[in-house]
């Protein structure tokens, strides 16, 4: 079974295209006029070996906001598409990741159920001109879009950069493992029958 899904959002302030493939290499094709953020999705695709092209612009000029926030719409409902029906999804994930000074804890329940906690420090700091409290905003629209339960927390931290590619390595990592097909499961791994 592929499992692969493209997506594509036109607004009058966007316009995203992200395409996935969860049994790829981790090649990473993207271009989001956001180099930042061009960075973490290569970290993101490249540690969850998750083949991942998103191309993206917008009206950047006013603001990164909107493009943030729809290239995580757009990430959600892309990896909810690949799954198809979860049959002989592992469902769970975790990882704790090191970068330099930072830990970062994240958790993953590919439930059906969209909710985010996320927990980190930037000490209102940006990362060149990035602010990377837009990273909450691009959590939560994959949160709320992928039906997923996604927990993050960094335990400790000091550079911006440091904590923000940590977050993107845990979360490459517990997606990972919550998306990979466990043949011991039949159906989808739930009491209920459904997630």
């Amino acid at each position: 079974m592929s499992r692969k899904k493209k997506i594509i959002r036109k607004t009058t302030e966007t316009d995203v295209s992200v395409e996935i493939n969860f049994d790829g290499e981790g090649a990473g094709d993207i271009s989001t006029t956001i180099p930042f953020l061009d960075h973490m999705l290569n970290l993101f695709a490249k540690h969850g070996f998750i083949d991942l092209n998103v191309k993206g612009k917008g009206d950047t000029d006013v603001d990164y906001h909107h493009l943030v926030e729809d290239i995580g719409i757009c990430l959600g409902e892309a990896v909810k598409g690949a799954l198809g029906d979860k049959q002989g999804v592992s469902r769970y994930g975790t990882a704790f990741v090191p970068m330099d000074e930072t830990l970062c804890h994240v958790c993953i329940d590919i439930s059906g159920r969209p909710y985010l906690v996320f927990r980190a420090d930037f000490g209102g700091k940006k990362i060149r001109d990035f602010d990377p409290i837009l990273l909450e905003e691009f959590f939560k629209a994959f949160s709320d879009h992928g039906g997923i339960t996604l927990h993050i927390n960094v335990i400790y931290g000091k550079n911006p950069h440091h904590i923000a590619e940590a977050i993107f390595k845990a979360f490459a990592r517990a997606l990972k493992d919550a998306v990979r097909i466990d043949d011991r499961i039949k159906g989808v791994l739930s009491t209920k029958g459904s997630i």
